[in-house]
């Protein structure tokens, strides 16, 4: 098995039973704000060659970094079979077929298919509306001797799942961030200092927990972080470590795996590992010495990469769309109907939220529904956005604004109080399919929960399952003083009284436990 990266979460599998490219992404990303880092724009013949002809293709999801739909529509057979992902709305697919594709290998989740001569595969899908309606999905590749887990983005809840099919030789995975948090919040420079440094060791226990799990023999740190080479937000790129970003490169988490005796591999694009009876060989596509300048000299680095870019950042400037005289009506003829139908939803966000684009604020009622202009009222939350963004986006129709707006981190963002996830929930359920989910999944999270079983933590006894996603604290569970900490998706709790310290209304049930606890325990 060779094993060769794209870019990226992008990886080009070859076996003697055939070749599978894995999430291949070229063109920069969500309104030109993210850019393959290291840059990809420059692999070996041989491997551009090989990732326009593979036996099959596998897309993990459907956010830009991984879908990248004007590189396939120039590069890839249509011809090409793709394996599908069990997902429960039928989204991806149709962007496929929408690109031409016409042959796809349809998978049930976590269960091994045979793809022919012996190369086996198995995709496991996440489906929580905090991954966007359309879901994530880990891809597990076997050809009878090897064994490659590519889990990109997905934070699989079942640890035992991708280790299920047998031993690991190389494990992908996403450990950098991928969200717009807090960098892009109105707030004093320190608590935003604090904030970063809780979602950086966060990202990093949680990707730690993954690699103790899987127990692969060779990790490859993949999935992250992009470069930001628009001169607006260059600054999220992290070089010092100083900056105020959740984006650090695969550098620092090689060390982090070092610490714990793991075996981690620097990879750029066009670096291969080669598999021969598990032992395993990487190999550069330039000397040793300029890989390594790439991270010892950061900077210089990507204000070349930055220099090759800005005429074609300034043409993506140009194309986005120009202001229309009806924004409001036609957000309320496309929102208010999908309103009607998440009565649970927006209750659960319980406030207004001004969208404020350009010059125009908007107001979004929740508690009655509307979409109407500002009427100079209190409100609960704040978007601040170039309105050609929000006009391109909704010329668009699209109905994944995290996605297609907000992963861009083109905007600022306000709001009283705590983070309230059903309103992210909202932008991201934009379709009538998608909508009819979110507002089941509202129903679901705030119909109280049966009591789950309680485990021993520290000197407290808590409830087993997490109540934001239901993770297993026994696996995801750390105690950070009198705080308990949900590494797989950083959610903090008060030991003494169960309070959530990060959104409201989702308390733990936590008590002392103030005798020895059993040797099983």
């Amino acid at each position: 098995m060779r094993a060769t990266s794209i870019g990226h979460a992008g990886i080009l599998v070859e076996t003697a039973q055939g070749s599978i490219v894995c999430d291949p992404w070229f063109e920069p990303a969500f309104f030109g704000s993210w850019f393959p880092f290291p840059r990809n724009d420059r692999l070996p013949t041989r491997v551009n060659d090989a990732i326009r002809r593979p036996s099959f293709l596998y897309i993990s999801h459907l956010h830009g970094d991984h879908l990248d739909e004007q590189w396939l529509l120039e590069n890839m057979p249509r011809l090409t079979p793709v394996l599908l992902p069990d997902y429960p709305t039928q989204e991806l697919e149709r962007r496929l077929r929408g690109l031409g594709f016409t042959e796809f290998v349809r998978t049930i989740n976590g269960e091994e298919i045979d793809l022919g001569d012996g190369l086996k595969v198995a995709i496991h899908v996440e489906t929580a509306i905090a991954d966007g309606p359309g879901g994530d999905s880990a891809l597990v590749i076997t050809d009878g001797v090897h064994r490659l887990v590519n889990q990109n983005d997905c934070r699989t809840s079942d640890l035992t799942a991708l280790a299920s099919h047998g031993p690991v030789d190389l494990h992908w995975l996403q450990f950098s961030g991928a969200i717009w948090y807090p960098m892009v919040y109105e707030m004093p420079d320190d608590e935003k200092r604090r904030l970063v440094h809780d979602k950086v060791e966060s990202q990093f226990a949680r990707a730690l927990r993954y690699v103790e799990a899987i127990d692969a023999r060779h990790v490859v740190p993949s999935a992250g972080p992009p470069a930001f080479l628009d001169p607006e937000l260059f600054d999220f790129n992290v070089i010092t470590g100083d900056e105020l970003s959740i984006f650090p490169d695969q550098t620092e988490f090689l060390r982090r795996l070092s610490k714990v005796g793991r075996s981690g591999m620097l990879n750029v694009p066009g670096t291969t590992f080669e598999l021969i009876d598990h032992s395993l060989t990487a190999v550069h596509p330039f000397p040793d010495h300029e890989v390594e300048a790439i991270f010892s000299d950061k900077e210089s680095y990507l204000r070349k990469y930055q220099a090759d870019n800005l005429d074609r950042l300034d043409q993506m400037k140009n194309d986005w769309a120009r202001p229309s005289t009806d924004l409001i009506d036609t957000l309320r003829a496309w929102w208010e109907p999908l309103m009607v139908m998440a009565p649970t939803l927006r209750s659960a966000i319980g406030g207004r939220c001004l969208l404020r684009a350009g010059d125009l604020d908007i107001l979004l009622d929740f508690p009655n529904g509307r979409v109407l202009p500002d009427d100079g009222g209190d409100h609960d939350f704040r978007f601040e956005i170039d309105r050609r963004l929000v006009e391109t986006v909704v010329a668009n129709g699209s109905v994944d604004w995290s996605d297609k707006l907000f992963l861009s981190c083109r905007f600022h963002a306000w709001r009283r109080g705590e983070y309230n996830e059903f309103l992210y929930n909202f932008f991201k359920s934009l379709s009538v399919e998608r909508m009819q989910r979110a507002e089941a999944e509202a129903v679901r999270r705030l119909r109280p929960e049966a009591p789950s079983e309680e485990i021993v933590i520290g000197d407290y006894l808590v409830e087993r399952y997490c109540p934001h996603r239901r993770a297993d604290l026994s696996v995801f569970g750390e105690c950070d003083g009198d705080v308990l900490v949900c590494t797989l998706h950083g959610w903090k709790f008060d030991l003494e009284t169960g309070r959530c310290l990060t959104a409201a209304d989702r308390a733990l049930k936590v008590r002392r436990f103030d005798s020895e606890p059993s040797s099983d325990s």
